[in-house]
């Protein structure tokens, strides 16, 4: 047993072959695991303090933060690395745009899948505060699924557990919270089975065994660099504890007052500026879920490589450049010119997605045609 046990481990993490081409961009992926690991770590250790009562919520915040030993250290980690879990998580998709890593299906596929689920257990999380920014905005948030037809309203009612959002809807919350992110921890590893049986992407696009090396311990020494980023991350901690936060979220919730301009985290925000472009609310909602969920199409695509491949580059390049301006624009008042600036860039953002998907389809069909006919 043993022995197979180290065998399995040797394959996994030292014999592993894998591109002599990855650069730092490819330590994205080992940087989301290790802050997973924390933020499992620290939610576990502030769960046992949490109360999860409408009316004692947002006081056991307080208490983590200046009773419990550690808890204000526990808690700064949590919040923090929630923040750039995401960073990292948005750099790690788009290595793998850049890259055309949509071809590995399995591996795109629960790579999406945890995206999804990542940005359920941080909406549920941000509302756990019970500070007037969080409740507002799960209030906004859950009642988008009375666009559903038919049952739309019943389903909304069924999520708050009451006619409005209280307790019973905190308790839901907190229980989808803590177990989303052991669901992902499973899918983490079928992730890097997946990715260890059919290899990397590299910035060569070669696949052949030609170009592979052991894992260890060259990669290991790569994967040094993220002690630093840890170190780079710790001081931001210390120094800027709650730099990201939105100062809403130091006032307890109030259902009978609203803030005057209701804005999610910042990770939300490309999808929220999407939301708002849209004038119809059932249109809008569509719209927002198709800001992510379009990405599972690309797993159709069975291309290595496009032969416009600079032309790809581009339109991600582009893409990046779109989606923070439009991570902007959700920041800003509804009021022009910042809706029309989100209508265009919610148009441009599907317009991109489908160059992007016809540059990886169209040019490698007509190459695969032209290929065929000359030779």
């Amino acid at each position: 047993m043993f022995r197979n046990l180290s065998l399995f481990v040797k394959q996994f993490i030292l014999s592993l072959p894998a591109s002599k081409a990855l650069t730092l961009n490819w330590n994205f992926g080992s940087m989301l695991g290790m802050i997973l690991v924390v933020q499992l770590l620290t939610g576990l250790y502030m769960s046992c303090y949490y109360s999860n009562d409408a009316e004692l919520a947002f006081d056991s915040v307080q208490y983590i933060m200046y009773e419990v030993k550690m808890g204000w250290l526990a808690r700064s980690l949590h919040f923090n690395n929630a923040n750039f879990f995401f960073v990292f998580m948005f750099l790690h998709f788009f290595k793998g745009l850049f890259f055309q890593s949509y071809r590995l299906k399995g591996v795109w596929v629960l790579g999406m899948l945890m995206f999804v689920l990542t940005m359920l257990a941080a909406f549920t999380g941000y509302v756990l505060v019970w500070a007037q920014m969080s409740f507002w905005a799960g209030v906004v948030i859950t009642s988008l699924l009375s666009v559903v037809p038919i049952w739309g309203h019943q389903i909304v009612v069924w999520v708050w557990g009451a006619y409005i959002m209280a307790s019973t809807t905190l308790k839901f919350f907190f229980v989808v919270h803590f177990l989303i992110p052991w669901v992902i921890l499973v899918l983490v590893g079928g992730h890097l089975l997946l990715l260890h049986e059919t290899g990397s992407t590299s910035v060569i696009y070669c696949h052949g065994g030609v170009d592979k090396e052991f894992f260890g311990p060259y990669y290991w020494v790569k994967d040094m660099l993220n002690v630093f980023v840890w170190l780079l991350f710790f001081m931001f901690v210390f120094l800027f504890p709650f730099k990201l936060s939105d100062p809403e979220m130091f006032i307890e919730a109030n259902p009978m007052v609203s803030p005057v301009h209701i804005v999610p985290e910042w990770y939300f925000l490309f999808a929220y500026a999407i939301l708002r472009a849209i004038p119809n609310k059932i249109l809008g909602v569509v719209a927002l879920i198709m800001s992510v969920g379009i990405w599972f199409v690309f797993v159709l695509f069975n291309n290595f490589v496009s032969p416009m491949v600079r032309f790809h580059k581009f339109l991600v390049s582009f893409f990046l450049f779109n989606g923070i301006v439009l991570s902007w624009l959700g920041h800003c008042m509804v009021e022009d010119p910042f809706i029309f600036g989100s209508m265009f860039c919610t148009f441009m953002y599907f317009f991109l997605i489908f160059l992007i998907g016809v540059n990886s389809w169209l040019w490698k069909f007509l190459f695969v045609s032209v290929k065929s006919y000359v030779f």
